[in-house]
């Protein structure tokens, strides 16, 4: 079993599973409590009784199985600097870390129960982008993991808002050549639209600023939904991925 799991606050209670913060019955004591009528008697602590005169109750640390749902973005951005080929492996290394939880595959014929890691290659990436999938991905079950490079025009603040149900854990990934792009004057064409732009310095010194912009909120808005990451192209993905929080030991 791969060592690393997906790091999530579990909302959603189902047998078994990770602890969680609810009440439960596994073997882990997490507090005591003032005795409510109808608490089981076996929770009563009685040696609390004898010192304090007051009846507790013994609370347990539950547990809970998360679920999640992975999306890979298959947009022809993610052609360009290798992004498509590390996604995929970003995307691998996800469905190991979420396995053995509940864990499907949102592709555009639908949703495919994925039960074993070796079943990374049915996580179909979808050429629509992440914006013309949204009526799919709000049909996510349990939390939602998108792999893409986030560069879809639109809003991504109502798009990140409509999916907050869903707790979206955004891990973003982009190519060093797209977060430094050579400092030289260039017609730059647009792969989701076909648009030629002429860039020079000025424009250059724009996209750079547009782009961190754009990293910030998303790093903002995406955090406060679910969870956000964001990853290069060619770097080590495990490592990344707990630097950032998204995995973390079984």
């Amino acid at each position: 079993m791969f060592r690393y799991r997906i790091r999530t606050t579990l909302r959603r209670p189902l047998p078994g599973g990770r602890k969680s913060r609810r009440a439960g019955e596994s073997l882990d004591f997490m507090e005591l409590r003032g005795y409510t009528p109808g608490d089981d008697p076996r929770f009563v602590d009685w040696k609390a009784y004898a010192r304090t005169g007051r009846l507790y109750t013994r609370v347990w640390e539950g547990e809970e199985r998360a679920r999640f749902t992975l999306w890979l973005d298959g947009s022809p951005s993610m052609e360009l600097h290798g992004k498509r080929a590390y996604a995929r492996e970003v995307a691998r290394v996800l469905l190991a870390a979420a396995l053995p939880d509940e864990t499907h595959a949102l592709t555009p014929g639908g949703l495919r129960r994925l039960r074993r890691p070796s079943e990374h290659d049915r996580l179909e990436a979808d050429p629509r982008g992440p914006m013309a999938a949204l009526g799919d991905l709000v049909r996510a079950r349990g939390q939602l993991v998108l792999v893409t490079d986030a560069l879809d025009e639109g809003d991504w603040s109502a798009f990140l808002r409509r999916l907050a149900p869903r707790r979206p854990l955004l891990v973003q990934v982009l190519a060093p050549e797209e977060l430094d792009p050579p400092r030289r004057e260039a017609e730059w064409r647009d792969v989701e639209t076909g648009r030629r732009q002429r860039v020079d310095a000025a424009g250059l010194a724009a996209w750079r600023a547009a782009l961190e912009a754009h990293l910030r909120a998303l790093h903002r808005l995406a955090a406060a939904q679910g969870g956000y990451a964001h990853l290069r192209v060619g770097e080590a993905v495990v490592p990344a991925l707990r630097r950032q929080g998204v995995l973390e030991w079984r």
